[in-house]
């Protein structure tokens, strides 16, 4: 497959479809070829499903040529994260003590892309339990992060996906966040996560690791490629009660609309504090672009970000949640998980009940206060990761180190996790080692139409989004 057409976007790839310039089973041919010869150095995927995947082709190819269009993303290719339930395959979660739990069915946000006519390719490496932003997993392998020869983070817990997208092998990927699982990777790989509030797309049939936290999200090359599985994805499921009740958000009609006159401010509380300098350059500049397009650019302080960062209880609320399914494993076979992942989660063993309430409580008043702050706010512009991407070997050195970067990776997605904000991580720079940098871009909960709206208009004003890795080392 040419490089032109790994990279394109599934705009692009769909208009090329319907054209009959290319074929869902040429399409899905290519990038199957493509896995083959790059991902034994990018360690992307998990599993492959090519007869799976040649199938839906074949079967999505013959709907259109019958006149069955599903819509724009039908006959394009995908991956999805493993935590993913995918009929007949194992859901390993990043460990291979989970390698016998082997899915009965697809799970509802693999049902809903195979509804709209969407080929899956295989499913992509994770962390271990999807618990941590380094994107290091000392059990399956570490996915290489395609901007460098040298291995250096590709951000987690999504680290497959996003590696997979940023090198060509898929248009789209599945990943979760929790505390920054899509957004991280996303940053460090140089393509667009789309972070949604909980309740707008069902988890039923995604290995949990924060019942509370967990939302469903895309990695993927353009933020209209973002939107278009958004839609797609989005609605309420009777097996996933935080979507019950929950409208429909619309996220197409008014995406190409424009920034002018919205109220755009860098969120000044915490996001900022000890940020690279690099980092924090290239995001500052991103306020220029958005004033060139006729915004109000100004800062913001939203205290309740500071509130939320100094209870310091908040990082053993993932753990206690994630004892909650995985206490069996780590009780039993805690010699054979991942050392920084088990050590991690036992910490949760440390939270009372009365202070889980007492915190739940606190996120509660939190997340009601921080809508009236941002009444008049549309947008937040702020890092997504305090560094860019740094060499797994640094990082890995010693549990210190691990601990240090992956606070640094975490800090200002995991925060917007607490406060139920929702948000897009776009490419807006990279570092002097030629590494990506990324913006996130805040909106209220359920205002995904927002986000993504000013990430539209960020993008299309910027070329970042066009860039993507020399793989020549990875032949």
């Amino acid at each position: 497959m040419a490089d032109s057409l790994a990279f394109e976007s599934i705009g692009n790839l769909a208009s090329q479809i319907r054209q009959g310039a290319l074929s869902p089973v040429a399409l899905t041919e290519s990038l199957l070829g493509r896995i083959d010869a790059l991902d034994k150095r990018l360690h992307a995927f998990i599993a492959v499903t090519r007869d799976r995947a040649m199938g839906q082709a074949r079967a999505a190819e013959s709907a259109l040529r019958a006149g069955h269009d599903l819509g724009p993303l039908h006959g394009i290719p995908y991956a999805a994260k493993d935590l993913y339930d995918v009929r007949g395959l194992a859901t390993t979660a990043g460990t291979h003590l989970l390698a016998g739990n082997v899915a009965d069915a697809d799970c509802a946000a693999v049902r809903k892309l195979s509804a709209a006519g969407m080929v899956l390719l295989g499913k992509t490496h994770t962390v271990q339990f999807a618990f941590g932003g380094v994107g290091i997993n000392h059990d399956h392998g570490t996915p290489h992060n395609p901007w460098h020869r040298d291995a250096h983070a590709p951000g987690g817990s999504s680290s497959g996906s996003a590696v997979a997208v940023a090198a060509g092998l898929a248009p789209m990927a599945l990943g979760s966040d929790t505390g920054g699982s899509v957004r991280i990777p996303a940053a460090l790989c140089g393509i667009v996560g789309l972070k949604t509030t909980v309740g707008r797309i069902s988890r039923a049939g995604v290995y949990p690791l924060s019942f509370t936290l967990d939302s469903v999200g895309p990695l993927t090359r353009s933020v209209e490629d973002a939107a278009l599985v958004y839609e797609a994805l989005q609605g309420p499921d009777s097996e996933d009660e935080t979507t019950m009740g929950i409208a429909r958000g619309d996220v197409l009609t008014d995406l190409k609309r424009g920034v002018k006159g919205l109220r755009i401010a860098f969120g000044e509380t915490v996001f900022f504090d000890d940020v690279d300098a690099e980092v924090e350059k290239a995001v500052r500049r991103t306020g220029d672009v958005f004033r060139s397009l006729g915004a109000h650019v100004d800062s913001v302080a939203v205290p309740e970000v500071a509130e939320a960062m100094s209870e310091q209880k908040r990082l053993l609320m993932v753990a206690a949640e994630a004892l909650a399914v995985n206490g069996r494993l780590l009780d039993e076979h805690h010699d054979a998980l991942d050392p920084v992942v088990s050590s991690r989660m036992a910490m949760g063993r440390t939270l009372t009940a009365t202070d889980y309430v007492a915190v739940s409580r606190q996120w509660s008043a939190l997340r009601r206060r921080v809508v009236r702050t941002l009444a008049d706010v549309d947008a937040l512009l702020v890092p997504v990761t305090m560094i860019p991407p740094r060499p797994i070997a640094a990082i890995d050195e010693t549990p210190e180190s691990y601990v240090e970067h992956n606070g640094k990776y975490l800090r200002n997605t995991s925060l917007g996790n607490v406060l139920d904000l929702c948000a897009v991580s776009v490419p807006c720079g990279v570092s002097a080692a030629g590494l990506p940098i990324g913006l996130m871009i805040y909106a209220k909960p359920f205002d995904e139409a927002m986000a993504l709206r000013v990430a539209w208009a960020y993008e299309q004003a910027t070329d970042w989004h066009t860039r993507h890795p020399d793989l020549a080392w990875a032949q």
